[in-house]
C-alpha cells in the first residue's frame, strides 16, 4: 500500500496544473490511500514541528464549522464545509507523517514536469477549439468568445474556462521555486524550464501572475544573502511596497471615485474590468450586517446576490459574484476570529518549519497571501490541492529538530 500512495501522491502533484476534476479525483485517490495505511492507528510521527501547521489550519476549520450554528443557509454551509474536507483530512497526515517512500527530489521534479509539459497541453487544446469552434460542446463553456481578433487574446481570454489563471499561475510559480532547488546546480535544465513556465504565466495575461512573479523572484534572491543584510533589505523592500502600493491606490481612476462619503451611492453598476473593486465596496457597504461573528460559512455569495438585487447591480446577481478576496470573504463569514485563525494558520507555516522547509513556507505564504487579497485560494479545489502538496513538501524539506 506505501508504493500505491506514494504513486498516487506522484500522480496529484503531477496533475496539478491540468483541469481541476483531474486534480480532484488524483487527490482524493491519494488521501484515501494514506487513510487505507493504517498510519493513524500508530505512534505519531512527530520528526519537527511541522505537524503544528495542519493542526492550526484544523483549528481554522473548526471555527467555521462551529458557525454553522448561526448561518442561516445550511445548505451552503454543509458544501462549504464539504469542499474543506481537505484541511480536517491533512491534520493526521501532518501528525503521523507520510511514508518512508515519499522523497522531496522525485516529487519536485515530478511538479516540474507537470508544469512544464502543461504548456503545450493547453496550446494544444486551445489551437483546437481555436481552429474548431463546434468542438467547445465538449469542453462546456457557452459563454466563451469566439471573436477575438488574434489568438494570442483568444487564448488568455478563454483559459479561465478550463483552469483559473490565478491558480495555474500560482502552481506555476511554485513550480518554479521548486525547480531552483531540485536543479540549481543544472542550469541547462533549470533556465529552459523556467523560461517555459514562465511563457505559460506571460500567456495568460494575468497582471496579479507577474506581479507575483517579480516578488517570489525578490525573495529567491533574498535566501541568497547573508541574514544580518537579509533582514535589512526585507524593511526596505517592505516600506517601499507601501509607498508604491498607497501611491498606485490613489491614482488608480477607479479608486478616486470610491469614497467612505460616496460608497453608499453605488447604484446600477453593469460589469466592467474594475469588477473587483465594484464587490468589495458593495461588500464593505454595510459591515455590521455580518460583523462581529460572521454570517456563517458559506453565506457571503448569498449575501452579496442580495446586496447586488437591492442596488440595481443585475449583471453581478445573474454572475453569481463571490467575494473575490479569502479575507474579505473569511471576515464577512465568520468574522474577526475565522479572519485571526486563518491569518494565523498562514504565518504557522514558516514559522514552524525549519531549514528548506521554512524557505518553502514563505514562498507558500507569499503566493496565498498576496493572492487571496484579490481572489478565494480556497475557493476552487486547486487551490486547497496546491495548498496540501505544499504542506507535504514542507514536512519532507524540514529535517528532524535534533538535526537543524
Amino acid at each position: 500500500m506505501g508504493r500505491i500512495n506514494y504513486g498516487l501522491f506522484l500522480t496529484a502533484v503531477f496533475l496539478l496544473p491540468f483541469p481541476q476534476d483531474l486534480v480532484r479525483y488524483a487527490c482524493v485517490a491519494w488521501i484515501i490511500s494514506w487513510f487505507l495505511e493504517f498510519r493513524w492507528l500508530r505512534k505519531p510521527q512527530l520528526r519537527n514541528q511541522t505537524w503544528l501547521i495542519f493542526v492550526a489550519f484544523g483549528l481554522w476549520y473548526g471555527w467555521k464549522l462551529i458557525s454553522g450554528f448561526w448561518a442561516p443557509d445550511k445548505a451552503a454551509w454543509s458544501w462549504q464545509m464539504t469542499r474543506y474536507l481537505a484541511f480536517i483530512f491533512m491534520v493526521p497526515v501532518g501528525i503521523w507523517g507520510v511514508n518512508e517512500r515519499y522523497d522531496w527530489r522525485q516529487a519536485g521534479s515530478t511538479l516540474v514536469r507537470g508544469c512544464l509539459v502543461a504548456l503545450p497541453f493547453y496550446l494544444g487544446l486551445m489551437t483546437a477549439l481555436y481552429l474548431h469552434p463546434q468542438w467547445v460542446s465538449f469542453f462546456s463553456p457557452a459563454e466563451w468568445d469566439f471573436t477575438h481578433p488574434t489568438w494570442w487574446t483568444y487564448f488568455n481570454g478563454n483559459i479561465s474556462a478550463i483552469k483559473h489563471r490565478l491558480f495555474l499561475c500560482s502552481i506555476e510559480l511554485f513550480g518554479a521555486y521548486i525547480a531552483f532547488h531540485v536543479y540549481r546546480n543544472r542550469p541547462w535544465i533549470l533556465v529552459p524550464a523556467w523560461m517555459t513556465m514562465l511563457f505559460l504565466i506571460l500567456l495568460t495575461d494575468s497582471r496579479q501572475a507577474v506581479f507575483m512573479t517579480i516578488i517570489l523572484a525578490v525573495i529567491i534572491l533574498l535566501f541568497a544573502l547573508p541574514k544580518y543584510i537579509r533582514a535589512r533589505f526585507c524593511g526596505i523592500i517592505i516600506v517601499m511596497a507601501v509607498i508604491l502600493a498607497g501611491m498606485g491606490l490613489k491614482m488608480h481612476p477607479r479608486m478616486q471615485q470610491i469614497n467612505m462619503q460616496t460608497i453608499s451611492e453605488m447604484t446600477n453598476i453593469t460589469y466592467d474590468h474594475e469588477a473587483r473593486l465594484n464587490i468589495w465596496a458593495i461588500a464593505l457597504q454595510q459591515p455590521e450586517d455580518y460583523l462581529p461573528w460572521g454570517l456563517g460559512a458559506g453565506q457571503s455569495e448569498i449575501y452579496l446576490i442580495d446586496r447586488y438585487n437591492e442596488v440595481g447591480m443585475d449583471s453581478y446577481a445573474n454572475m453569481r459574484f463571490h467575494a473575490h478576496s479569502q479575507y474579505l470573504e473569511e471576515l464577512m463569514e465568520t468574522g474577526f476570529v475565522g479572519l485571526a485563525l486563518l491569518l494565523l494558520a498562514l504565518i504557522a507555516m514558516p514559522a514552524f518549519a525549519n531549514g528548506k522547509g521554512r524557505q518553502t513556507g514563505v514562498i507558500l505564504i507569499t503566493i496565498f497571501g498576496l493572492n487571496m487579497a484579490v481572489d478565494c485560494m480556497f475557493g476552487l479545489f486547486c487551490g486547497i490541492a496546491l495548498w496540501a502538496v505544499g504542506m507535504v513538501f514542507i514536512s519532507l524539506l524540514s529535517p528532524p529538530l535534533r538535526a537543524a
